[in-house]
């Protein structure tokens, strides 16, 4: 274990296999957890996004690409997709396996979860021992596309600190679309003349979800602003945040948490009319955007240049994994696709050593093995093509 690792504790993949995973029939990859970085290179279309999406199903959620579940099984498979791990958790090994079953040749489509053999209820649980982050080309955008992607980005940000965040957003949306469902009805009793008793017990337990995720937004917010301010100088930016949404504004003002859900109820009460007819809700945490800010040049993110957006999204996932080291003793698991493509000289190599001094883990993808020279002794090299990953040794 790296000498960071044992100062700060961090996730370490020992073992990898992948069986019926997108591209991959079966295959198999021992690591020897001595080096902080994995390097895994080969042309475009050899499967190495494929082994970073695998090791997002080490956390919650719907993975790095956001697939459908029966979407990542492999073309022409006899059976369902499977992952499975061995981790180092600063210092315990956990066997962790997560996939699809199959019962009678039907498929299921809910993924199912182990630690050391044992199921558990949902994957939600996987976050309560550690944290999975990743950065891939498809982000570069975030700072220009509509707000849930970079809603989705923050929740995903969040989870490493507080667990039970997945579950909060979960349960809002769920109750949310049940109200959309009622409002959007037609009919007797439905829609606009939907039982008022019925509507208010949705809006209050939309409110009381919404304030907790709204809170826990806030102060992951305010904590990782603490860490991205120490970032002076240097290759990547200081970026400052702000979160743009009407609940996080009126806790962030001072509002006591039961004022602000019982106002967020009544907002939702005043607009059944409105939301009824443009069929959903146009008042709560969904509509939460997260507004990133060029510090140096007191710039919004997305009027900065190209190469300048990438830094502050390097800068950020940076943060985050410090921050984690920091208050949860444990750096998260890294997985950073293409990341240095379209970094100068002096970027790439200050993110290495970044990444490198974190305490914990990162896989790192590219089509050029020359991108990641030097860093022999700090990573482990694999090449990844016609479904195997291989030792690599230059």
């Amino acid at each position: 274990m790296p000498d960071g690792a044992s100062v700060l504790g961090g996730v370490f993949v020992s073992t990898l296999t992948l069986t019926d995973f997108r591209s991959y029939e079966r295959m198999r990859i021992d690591l020897a957890g001595a080096k902080p970085l994995v390097v895994l290179t080969g042309p475009n279309g050899a499967g190495k996004t494929n082994v970073l999406e695998a090791l997002s199903y080490l956390a919650p959620g719907r993975g790095l690409r956001r697939a459908a579940l029966g979407e990542v099984t492999r073309l022409g498979a006899e059976g369902p997709w499977a992952v499975a791990a061995t981790l180092n958790v600063a210092g315990e090994s956990v066997r962790v396996g997560t996939g699809l079953t199959a019962e009678g040749g039907v498929v299921s489509d809910r993924r199912v979860v182990r630690l050391d053999g044992v199921s558990v209820a949902n994957s939600n649980m996987l976050g309560d021992r550690w944290s999975v982050v990743w950065l891939t080309p498809q982000m570069d955008r975030l700072f220009l596309e509509g707000p849930s992607s970079r809603r989705r980005f923050l929740d995903r940000l969040v989870l490493g600190l507080y667990p039970d965040h997945s579950r909060q957003v979960g349960a809002y949306e769920r109750v949310m679309r049940e109200r959309n469902r009622l409002l959007g009805d037609k009919g007797p009793g439905k829609g606009r003349d939907a039982d008022p008793a019925w509507l208010s017990a949705l809006e209050a337990r939309m409110a009381e979800h919404a304030v907790a995720v709204a809170v826990a937004r806030l102060d992951f917010a305010g904590q990782l602003a603490g860490q991205l301010a120490e970032a002076t100088g240097g290759p990547f930016p200081r970026a400052e945040l702000a979160l743009d949404g009407w609940l996080e504004q009126k806790l962030a003002e001072g509002t006591p948490a039961s004022d602000a859900e019982a106002a967020l109820k009544n907002r939702l009460q005043a607009s059944r009319r409105r939301d009824a007819a443009a069929g959903r809700a146009g008042e709560g945490v969904h509509k939460t955007d997260l507004v990133v800010t060029h510090a140096p040049k007191a710039m919004r993110a997305d009027l900065c240049s190209t190469g300048e957006q990438k830094a502050l999204l390097i800068a950020l996932i940076l943060a985050n994994a410090r921050l984690q080291a920091a208050l949860k003793g444990l750096a998260p698991l890294l997985l950073m696709d293409e990341v240095a493509a379209h970094l100068d000289t002096d970027r790439r190599a200050a993110l290495f050593d970044a990444l490198a001094g974190l305490g914990g883990q990162c896989w790192l993808t590219g089509t050029d093995r020359a991108l990641f020279d030097g860093l022999e002794d700090r990573a482990e090299f694999f090449d990844v093509g016609d479904g195997k990953l291989l030792p690599s040794h230059g």
